[in-house]
């Protein structure tokens, strides 16, 4: 089983990018404070994670550096070459879902407007409540 979640912060904001078969893919990185301290001073992991179409575009739209977000995906390796030609390997969050956290000014979405509202007359002995 390939499982992670993590919550953190976006440390830039997403890039986001359309691939030659006209798919959607979105980048960001996420800044993840440890649960612990090093001598006092904070430690933090940064995670990669790539998003794809629909997920992608909300990413894309909703969120911009400094705001929290919680991701879930499978952790998987890339492996490519540098431009001296070392073999290297990349760790990613694939596959990933991505949800709003942190308060509402933090992450604000555009609000649908209510045009059905109507007020109560709380003197009506008939409610429940």
């Amino acid at each position: 089983m390939n499982i992670i979640a993590i919550k953190g912060r976006l440390v830039r904001d997403p890039s986001t990018n359309t691939t030659t078969n006209g798919v959607t893919v979105c980048n960001i990185t996420v800044a993840v404070d440890r649960a612990y301290s090093n001598g006092g001073e904070k430690q933090t992991d940064f995670f990669d994670c790539v998003f794809w179409r629909q997920s992608a575009e909300f990413v894309s739209k909703y969120f911009s550096k400094g705001k929290e977000i919680i991701v879930q995906g499978e952790m998987q390796s890339r492996k490519w070459q540098d431009k001296e030609g070392n073999n290297r390997i990349s760790w990613e969050i694939q596959n990933a879902h991505a949800e709003f956290c942190g308060g509402k000014s933090d992450n604000s979405a555009p609000a649908e407007p209510v045009s059905d509202f109507h007020e109560i007359d709380d003197t009506d002995s008939s409610l429940p409540f």
